[in-house]
């Protein structure tokens, strides 16, 4: 691609050109423990307990189960639920319905500010007992939502929450992820999540009821020893890897303007437009990546469900987040706006 001087400077047009945005991947050694295992190199060792400890310091929940997928562990949370599953109007995750109408659950939709939600909002709502909440640590990936007063509330009304942290858990505040506000954590570990296996996933609690009652999809969702090897590897670190993530998005949204919730930790950028899709398009012809790509368009569920473009920060491999990358990002979305 032909850069112009007179429109970018010199070392933008070199990034470019030779350092392609590269997708987020396994780091080099979780990909060698993984390898380790298969190939039988690593015998005598018992990574899934290593996990399972390691989460109980990170979720502050005293029972752990390692899982096939994120969807698994929906799956089990979700069955383990007797009245109402309350989901958001938008920036959840497809999942959350699809699995509660597969369980022939009832499900009640929340109003939502632009994903974020308000207790006010769930005072609303004609709820029976035993019903849960189940939402994202990010709204869209966009904006942390206020666990605090999700927590509050749904304590006060017995309402059980149901966290996915496939994005949040790490969190250094110690809001996202956190079993002392949520009473259900789940996650997906799969590709290209804040632990990024590729596969596999886990979900904790404090209530070993929860478990009691969901011992034949536990049995089912059992996972193996390469894909725990692979998240022990992953969990080293995991708050500094947020932090740099959310650091980088915290960088776009303060010189892109007029994004969504810009004042709100995140890990990806949401710009509401008219002209969305066509600017999407063009994004996606100059950043591009060695893989999959970091730009999506919405109207989407899992995001926001206007017109907008989302930048997926949270799919870039950690040395694409340094300023000069992002500045390179900053340039074009802007120069298109």
């Amino acid at each position: 691609m032909k850069c112009s001087t007179q429109s970018r400077p010199h070392w933008i047009c070199t990034l470019r050109l030779v350092n392609m945005f590269k997708f987020k991947t396994s780091s080099e050694k979780t990909k060698k423990i993984m390898s380790d295992i298969a190939s039988g190199k690593l015998e005598n060792t018992d990574f899934e307990n290593n996990c399972i400890d390691k989460l109980k310091d990170l979720t502050n929940h005293d029972e752990v189960r390692i899982t096939s997928s994120g969807n698994n562990s929906i799956f089990i949370a979700l069955s383990s639920i007797k009245g109402d599953i309350i989901v958001p109007d938008q920036g959840g995750w497809h999942g959350f319905k699809q699995i509660a109408k597969f369980l022939n659950k009832n499900i009640i939709t929340l109003k939502t500010d632009l994903g974020l939600i308000n207790a006010d909002y769930l005072d609303e709502l004609d709820l029976n007992d035993h019903s849960a909440l189940i939402f994202t640590s990010f709204a869209g990936y966009c904006a942390e939502q206020d666990i605090k007063s999700i927590s509050k509330y749904c304590k006060n009304n017995n309402i059980t929450t149901i966290e996915d942290a496939s994005a949040g858990i790490g969190d250094k505040k110690g809001l996202l992820g956190n079993g002392k506000y949520s009473d259900i954590i789940i996650a997906s570990t799969g590709s290209p999540k804040i632990i990024n296996v590729g596969s596999g996933g886990f979900i904790t609690t404090s209530k070993p009821e929860i478990f009691k009652k969901t011992t034949l999809p536990l049995k089912l969702s059992k996972t193996n020893e390469i894909i725990c090897g692979g998240i022990c590897s992953e969990l080293e670190n995991v708050g500094k890897k947020l932090e740099l993530t959310l650091n980088a998005t915290e960088h776009l949204k303060k010189h892109i303007p007029n994004t969504m919730h810009a004042n709100k930790r995140g890990v990806n950028v949401i710009i509401p437009h008219s002209d969305a899709k066509s600017i999407s398009w063009e994004l996606k012809k100059t950043l591009t990546t060695d893989k999959s790509g970091f730009i999506t368009t919405c109207p989407n569920y899992n995001r926001i469900k206007q017109k907008a473009i989302a930048i997926e920060i949270k799919n870039l491999d950690y040395g694409c987040l340094k300023k000069e990358y992002l500045d390179i990002i900053i340039k074009e979305v802007n120069s298109l706006l």
